[in-house]
């Protein structure tokens, strides 16, 4: 019996990328017949045309499903929303824009076979803009200190992995899905293989500094409580050298009482460790937000419709 991938595609803005991608899936797929497939396209609210591109290839497609968000949950809300709808064994998640090499799945599918749970794509080079890359960067090392992530480990948006990571994954049903941190907390085989990774034809990158921003703050908020243990220890040290500060201060006026306490420096220092205790008040308080909404029961991603490419062969078959 054949296995089953499941493509899962986040998709913004590609009404012009997207009917490429499906194509370069299609004639991948015919080469490796071992498996069979279905393709999970995910509309995330593009202010295009996406979501009638979507349509139009479930039309065309009988193995394809299309999904259209009620409003813009970002990339891993639309990744969960679509790995709710997948039935395959090995789950394939990659970009909409062509620069993930749809032609090289059988590489990340080999690399599953010979026993991994999860293989994610490398790139010798990657041809993102220099602010992308330096916001990968960023991402890659603060999954690595405060997510545990293996310091060889690199983590792409194109990756594939075994079907019961996906099913422990939708077990976390809280706002603010963060799939590196759910893939990080449910396995530790996993590995990398490199393929190429191209230059993007059309358009532009759908994350700015602002999805960036909060991108990074949903990694480490959601998945790893070392920031507040940071706010600790730099609470604790503050407060040992305010101590000593003072011990220094009250010698300071014995030994030598005509050297003028300085207001300056003082104001300086109260200025500073204020601006520390604001900082870390404002940490704590990101935390309490994010358990406030997850009890209030936010959802990650709220479906308005669902298209899919057998529904439309079965009307068809009644014409």
């Amino acid at each position: 019996m054949k296995k089953k991938v499941s493509f899962v595609i986040p998709c913004y803005n590609s009404s012009r990328t997207l009917g490429k991608v499906i194509e370069e899936i299609r004639e991948a797929m015919e080469v490796l017949r071992e498996y069979s497939y279905e393709i999970i396209l995910v509309n995330d609210c593009s202010p295009d045309n996406t979501f009638s591109v979507i349509t139009e290839l479930c039309r065309k497609y009988e193995e394809i499903k299309g999904l259209d968000l009620a409003k813009n949950f970002g990339q891993h809300g639309a990744l969960m929303a679509g790995f709710h709808q997948i039935t395959g064994d090995i789950i394939v998640c990659l970009d909409d824009d062509g620069q993930t090499p749809a032609k090289e799945v059988g590489k990340l599918l080999h690399k599953i076979e010979e026993g991994d749970d999860v293989v994610y794509a490398s790139y010798a080079s990657k041809k993102h803009s220099l602010f992308r890359n330096f916001g990968s960067l960023m991402n890659e090392k603060m999954a690595q200190f405060l997510l545990g992530k293996p310091k060889d480990l690199y983590v792409s948006s194109y990756f594939a992995a075994r079907s019961f990571v996906i099913r422990e994954m939708l077990k976390y049903e809280n706002a603010y899905p963060y799939v590196i941190g759910l893939v990080l907390r449910t396995t530790k085989r996993i590995s990398n293989v490199e393929v190429n990774h191209r230059e993007r034809e059309v358009g532009q990158s759908g994350y700015t500094f602002r999805k960036l921003l909060a991108l990074w703050f949903n990694g480490f908020t959601a998945f790893s409580t070392k920031p507040l243990r940071i706010a600790t220890v730099s609470g604790s040290l503050f407060a040992l050298a305010g101590f000593g500060y003072g011990i220094y201060t009250i010698l300071k006026k014995f030994l030598v009482p005509q050297v003028p306490i300085g207001f300056s420096s003082l104001m300086s220092a109260l200025m500073f460790i204020g601006g520390m205790v604001l900082l870390m008040m404002g940490l704590i308080g990101e935390y309490i937000g994010r358990i406030y909404i997850c009890i209030n029961n936010a959802p990650q991603f709220v479906v308005r419709e669902m298209v899919e490419g057998n529904k439309f062969q079965e009307d068809k078959d009644k014409e």
